[in-house]
């Protein structure tokens, strides 16, 4: 697998981010050979013959045609000949202002390509246009107009491809907080939680820490935490019951988290909560 990176270019100080034809871009930015990339791909296809592979599903040329390629993703152009259009690269950092848009790509990436209708190709072909002028002209301001730019089409993609935006921060950070209440089996990683609300694990971070100011992998701690001591007053499961049931696998590594967690071992926790209800 080939490592690629974002292009240098103009305007001074905007990278990570470039936009430009396949030409401008560069000859990878057509390549015949698996690769992936540590930048998000979006691109317009307006001419060509052959095949896009993403992750190992083949999807035709029919220009016009919109792909979104997430960083960490395998593809590669297979037979392309004529291959004409534009493409947009920029890293998770260029999604600053609005962080969401990452957790939309990656969803837009599990369906990678589309056939444009004229509508559709129109209104892509304009918002690619205003990013490469912005990008070329490189005036006061730029960098800010092309975030703002790449937000714009990002959610049209998501229209497009008809994918929703995420879920605002409060409505994550409420559904994570309701799950965190009384944790399901299972429910023992942020990545767990992410999962179960349809949104990535940096979403859900970023979600959290503005609601609460706290990092959700300490809340889910937590929330661990007390659905151990829950097991260990309110049952009689032992230590090692009480250890799976809370995904722990090493009742001793169980043992030594609960003592870091509380300042006791889950046995003096339970003899200590049982004299207190005597």
């Amino acid at each position: 697998m080939h490592r690629l990176e974002v292009p240098a270019g103009p305007p001074e100080g905007v990278l990570p981010f470039a936009v430009g034809t396949f030409d401008t871009i560069g000859p990878l930015s057509r390549a015949d050979f698996p690769h992936r990339h540590t930048f998000h791909e979006i691109v317009h296809v307006t001419g060509g013959t052959g095949t896009h592979v993403v992750d190992l599903a083949r999807w035709p040329l029919r220009p016009p045609n919109l792909g979104i390629i997430a960083p960490g993703q395998v593809h590669q152009w297979a037979g392309v000949r004529g291959l004409t259009g534009h493409v947009v690269l920029f890293t998770d950092d260029f999604l600053l202002d609005h962080p969401a848009d990452g957790a939309l790509l990656r969803r837009l990436s599990e369906r990678p390509w589309l056939e444009l209708d004229a509508r559709a190709d129109a209104v892509v072909t304009r918002l690619i246009a205003d990013l490469e002028d912005e990008f070329r002209r490189a005036e006061d301001g730029a960098e800010s107009v092309l975030r703002a730019l790449v937000h714009v089409l990002v959610v049209r993609a998501g229209r497009l491809l008809g994918t929703p935006p995420p879920a605002p921060a409060g409505a994550v950070a409420a559904g994570f907080a309701r799950l965190a209440s009384r944790p399901e089996p299972g429910l023992w990683s942020v990545r767990a939680y992410a999962d179960r609300l349809g949104v990535t694990p940096g979403h859900l971070t970023e979600a959290v820490k503005t609601a609460t100011g706290r990092t959700a992998a300490q809340l889910v701690r937590e929330a661990r935490i007390r659905e151990a001591q829950r097991f260990l007053l309110r049952t009689d499961l032992t230590v090692r019951q009480v250890a799976r049931r809370t995904g722990f696998a090493d009742p001793a590594y169980f043992c030594r988290f609960f003592r870091r967690e509380t300042g006791v071992s889950p046995g003096e926790f339970r003899r200590g909560g049982e004299n207190h209800h005597d």
